[in-house]
């Protein structure tokens, strides 16, 4: 096992304009420390090594709630669309997480520090071709707190689907599934 460049980052908050595409092409064809460390400068650093010694390569986004771990990955995903010249998949990341209000709907929940708290983890594997071009991206996910579905600490909620579902209960398509209205301190909602 290698492990190799770790960088720390910090969410501020607010949309800075460090992240453009001015910026991709200029970590693009970089060696690691030559620029200030960046989200760019770790997947120029994953990409090179992918193409130099045709190996498969990770990135491990990892972070507390609210952290920007999502926005990371985008970013991320982005820069090897736009280094790679995928033409066909230049918005690769929209793609991959236009699952995201479905996966945040089965996976998010309430807790007492964020009203939309991932309660998943994911991995996004990104293939590539000979040529070093983005040709799909397969995105799986694992609950990490299963038993969130059966008990919840006071002050939290369960995942937000069940909220959902209950909210859509006058739909006719749902009227099968018996849902009563939604209790916040009831974790089956019936």
């Amino acid at each position: 096992l290698v492990v190799g460049i770790i960088l720390v980052a910090i969410n501020p908050y607010k949309q800075l304009p460090i992240y453009g595409d001015a910026i991709i092409h200029a970590y693009s064809g970089q060696n690691m420390g030559d620029m200030d460390p960046h989200i760019f400068a770790v997947a120029e650093e994953a990409y090179k090594q992918m193409a130099r010694n045709n190996k498969n390569q990770s990135i491990i986004v990892s972070g507390e709630s609210g952290a920007g771990k999502t926005v990371s990955a985008r970013y991320t995903m982005r820069y090897f669309a736009t280094v790679s010249k995928s033409s066909g998949n230049a918005h690769v990341e929209d793609k991959v997480l236009a699952s995201n209000p479905i996966t945040e709907a089965v996976g998010n929940a309430k807790t007492t520090r964020n009203d939309n708290s991932s309660r998943f983890g994911k991995y996004t594997e990104i293939s590539f071709d000979q040529s070093y071009q983005i040709i799909g991206a397969n995105m799986r996910t694992y609950l990490l707190e299963k038993s969130r579905v059966v008990f919840q600490s006071e002050n939290e909620r369960n995942y937000h689907i069940f909220y959902q579902l209950c909210a859509s209960a006058v739909q006719p398509e749902f009227k099968h599934l018996k849902l009563g209205r939604s209790q916040e301190n009831n974790p089956l909602f019936i």
